[in-house]
């Protein structure tokens, strides 16, 4: 529920909570603070918060955003790396009784989230029962791998509603042949459906960046997802494929390594999934992506057995 003393940070708010604490942005940790008050508004409201939801907001900064969050969701999980912006946050938001702050990096590696912050959602998500949201203006160097992270991870996330630089979003969105067609935009197609809700200028950030950004909205779909039999394998799949995304894909499994290693029979795989084996991973739907895995799956699965 929002309450009266819910407010949004303006430029100025923000400013004078840095200076007070001796510090400026940080350009090295991704500090670009969303001051369009408008676009805030818009990016909770499309997020579509129930109170029985839980949330996790990646790059609190000061708090501004994490203060609306925690006015609307059950529980929220908020995770910022900066101390001192940490402190910032923690003394505002003292009297949020439903807000878990964390600092330190979300990730403890590129394709692993933070223990802390795993422990952290599934208690909020076990205490509200709802949904779990991922809402932030996300710091660029994380947003990819977050963003995958809470696809193929537990717990996983059912929407993700996010502001993000326009290449991650041209990403998020693209179909093959396009150049900017890769992991993330199989594993999001594979799983759910993405949206590009507003493109936005770098004036609505401070400091401002020197590229657009974008409010992208990602659904997680369980029937999509259900029909891939183990994500792992997914994953491993399209990591040995678009490691060698120009190569023809019976060059590529020469480098399988890992579970793929097992694979014995690739020519078998690749008739039984219908896909001409001089094509190319770029090329590659993400259905077609699913086909192989499930069936590189039941080839290793049964190899140990």
């Amino acid at each position: 529920m929002r309450t009266k003393n819910s407010t949004m940070q303006t430029k100025q708010d923000i400013e004078r909570l840095l200076a007070g604490a001796g510090a400026k942005p940080r350009h090295r940790l991704g500090q670009n603070f969303l001051i369009d008050l408008n676009l805030m508004r818009f990016l909770v409201e499309a997020a579509g918060i129930h109170s029985a939801d839980a949330v996790l907001e990646v790059g609190c900064g000061t708090g501004s955003l994490t203060e609306e969050l925690a006015a609307r969701a059950g529980r929220l999980v908020g995770v910022e790396c900066d101390p001192v912006l940490f402190r910032i946050a923690k003394k505002r938001l003292a009297a949020a009784k439903n807000l878990t702050l964390l600092c330190g990096d979300v990730l403890e590696s590129k394709n692993t989230i933070s223990g802390q912050v795993i422990e952290a959602l599934q208690a909020a998500r076990a205490d509200g029962g709802g949904r779990l949201l991922l809402v932030a203006n996300l710091p660029y160097s994380v947003a990819s791998s977050v963003m995958a992270n809470l696809i193929t991870g537990s717990p996983a996330a059912e929407a993700m509603i996010v502001t993000v630089q326009k290449e991650v979003a041209d990403r998020m969105t693209a179909v093959p042949p396009h150049e900017d067609y890769g992991p993330l935009s199989i594993l999001m197609a594979a799983t759910g459906k993405v949206q590009v809700l507003k493109k936005l200028p770098p004036s609505v950030f401070w400091p401002r960046p020197q590229v657009d950004s974008a409010i992208v909205r990602f659904d997680r779909d369980a029937k999509k997802a259900g029909q891939i039999h183990d994500m792992n394998t997914f994953q491993q799949v399209i990591r040995l494929m678009m490691s060698h995304r120009r190569k023809m894909i019976k060059a590529c499994v020469k480098f399988a390594e890992g579970d793929l290693a097992n694979v014995r029979h690739w020519p078998d795989v690749f008739a039984e999934a219908f896909i001409n084996p001089q094509n190319r991973p770029e090329n590659l739907t993400p259905a077609k992506y699913i086909n192989i895995a499930n069936l590189c799956y039941e080839q290793t699965r049964e190899a140990g057995n």
